[in-house]
């Protein structure tokens, strides 16, 4: 469902609404609609000015291509500090389902009062985990800072199982997941960027010097392609962790909060029936069958399951899915192989 064309945070999942509309709105009382940027591809501007036709036209970041979470992030911090050199600035994903709102608001006011005053912090925020996860990184947890806030002593990659175990068992005291999220002043991050990522740093703010001149879409299309493609947890939050000239620290998040990053993730925010099985699907009919997942975007087309346990069905005007759930992290590999061989369905 999730195409080049019409990444999954566009498509209306939730009650008719997308998740980078959801998330939009987790910021009303907080942070105002002319302070809010989004970061995302040249290809998606149309579709996502249609969804928000009031953003103003400086505050779409349009990336020439995808060069992972650091540049993203680099971009966006050095287009607000050519502005407000000053600013404190939150990084919020736009693939969360985060409940209850006001609760989490609360926690992203106390991350801007952390890093406002203690201005060398970067502020993360962890989410207690309720299972052995092997699709999430974990943060592990040492002294209170402040408040609810601990110290990150290191950030841990995706686990395998018996590592994710031993991660639940030792409890919420020591492991939190990380949740992606992230607030910190401007000069803080860059000044890490600069002195973990040398090269990356030149790059964005070479971008950032020509922002707002003739030359901005020259600059950022030159540019951006060259810069090294690497992650924000890996090239800044990992370093920073060990590095005593800046501190990590870490806010809980006492919420209920889901990355549908998979189908599997994504089944959690529906009903299920008397066998366990969820859908989206208008027309469907299961006989014998449990613990299933099917989505639908034909209301007309007809779903029909016997003897069928444990498997994700999504149907498409120009594809079907199925897969068992246990295998659902494989569909990034096999969208691959769908873009090699049959590229007009990926």
């Amino acid at each position: 469902m999730s195409r080049a064309g019409q990444p999954k945070q566009l498509i209306p999942l939730i009650n008719g609404k997308s998740l980078i509309e959801l998330a939009f709105d987790r910021l009303t009382g907080l942070i105002e609609p002319g302070q809010r940027y989004i970061c995302a591809g040249q290809t998606h501007e149309p579709a996502i000015r249609e969804i928000f036709p009031q953003l103003p036209g400086g505050s779409y970041l349009a990336e020439p291509m995808g060069r992972d979470t650091l540049n993203a992030v680099g971009f966006a911090a050095a287009v607000i500090a050519k502005t407000d050199p000053n600013a404190i600035m939150a990084v919020l994903t736009a693939d969360h389902l985060i409940e209850p709102v006001d609760q989490f608001v609360q926690m992203l006011e106390q991350g801007f009062e952390l890093a406002e005053s203690q201005p060398q912090t970067l502020v993360t925020f962890g989410v207690t985990p309720t299972h052995a996860a092997t699709g999430y990184g974990y943060l592990q947890l040492e002294d209170s800072i402040t408040g609810d806030a601990r110290q990150v002593s290191q950030f841990k990659e995706k686990p395998d199982a018996a590592t994710a175990g031993a991660y639940l068992k030792a409890g919420a005291d020591q492991y939190l997941w990380n949740s992606g999220m992230f607030v910190w002043p401007v000069k803080t991050l860059l000044a890490c960027l600069e002195r973990y990522v040398p090269e990356n740093f030149a790059g964005l703010m070479q971008i950032a010097e020509a922002w707002g001149t003739d030359d901005q879409q020259k600059v950022l299309e030159a540019v951006y392609p060259t810069l090294e493609k690497i992650s924000v947890d890996y090239a800044i939050m990992e370093r920073a962790a060990a590095d005593d000239a800046v501190t990590v620290a870490a806010i809980p998040m006492q919420i209920t909060w889901l990355d549908i990053g998979s189908w599997p993730a994504f089944a959690q925010t529906l009903e299920q029936d008397e066998q366990a099985n969820t859908h989206t699907a208008g027309r469907h009919l299961l006989m014998d069958s449990k613990r299933n997942q099917i989505v639908s975007q034909d209301p007309e087309h007809l779903i029909a399951m016997i003897g069928c346990d444990d498997l994700v069905v999504v149907h498409t005007e120009k594809s079907t899915l199925i897969c068992h759930r246990d295998q659902a992290e494989k569909i990034k590999k096999l969208q691959a192989q769908v873009a090699e061989q049959f590229p007009r369905h990926a």
